[in-house]
C-alpha cells in the first residue's frame, strides 16, 4: 500500500467514524491545522472539520462514505474520487477531493469537488 492509499484510507476512516470515534479520527487524517473546502464547506483544524463531518452524517443517516476509482498521487498530493452510499446501496451523490499531504502523511488541505448531488 502507498502512501497515498494510506492518507485516504485515514480520509476515509474519519468520515465514516462513529460519533465517540471522530475526534480521534480526525487527528490521526488530518494536520492539526489542515483545511478543507468544498462547494459547502471551508473549514479549518480539527474541531471545525469534526462538525463538518458531523453536519454531513446528521444530513445522511445511516449513509458510508467509500471510494470511487483509483486513488492518484504525486510528490505531497492525491487525488481520489468518492461515492455517498445509502442503506439501499444506491450513490446519490459523488465528487473527486485532491489533497496535501505532510511528511507524516496526514492531510493538510483538501479541495473537494461534487460531481453528482440529488436534485434539491
Amino acid at each position: 500500500m502507498t502512501a497515498y492509499d494510506d492518507a485516504v484510507q485515514r480520509y476515509f476512516a474519519a468520515w465514516n467514524a462513529a460519533p465517540e470515534e471522530l475526534d480521534k479520527a480526525v487527528a490521526a487524517a488530518f494536520s492539526d491545522d489542515a483545511t478543507y473546502t468544498d462547494p459547502l464547506a471551508d473549514v479549518r483544524g480539527h474541531e471545525q472539520l469534526a462538525a463538518a463531518i458531523s453536519g454531513a452524517r446528521q444530513q445522511f443517516p445511516g449513509f458510508v462514505f467509500r471510494p470511487a476509482g483509483p486513488v492518484d498521487g504525486h510528490h505531497a498530493l492525491v487525488r481520489f474520487g468518492w461515492e455517498l452510499v445509502a442503506p439501499d446501496g444506491s450513490a446519490p451523490v459523488a465528487g473527486s477531493d485532491v489533497a496535501a499531504l505532510t511528511d507524516d502523511g496526514r492531510i493538510s488541505s483538501v479541495s473537494g469537488f461534487l460531481d453528482r448531488v440529488p436534485a434539491a
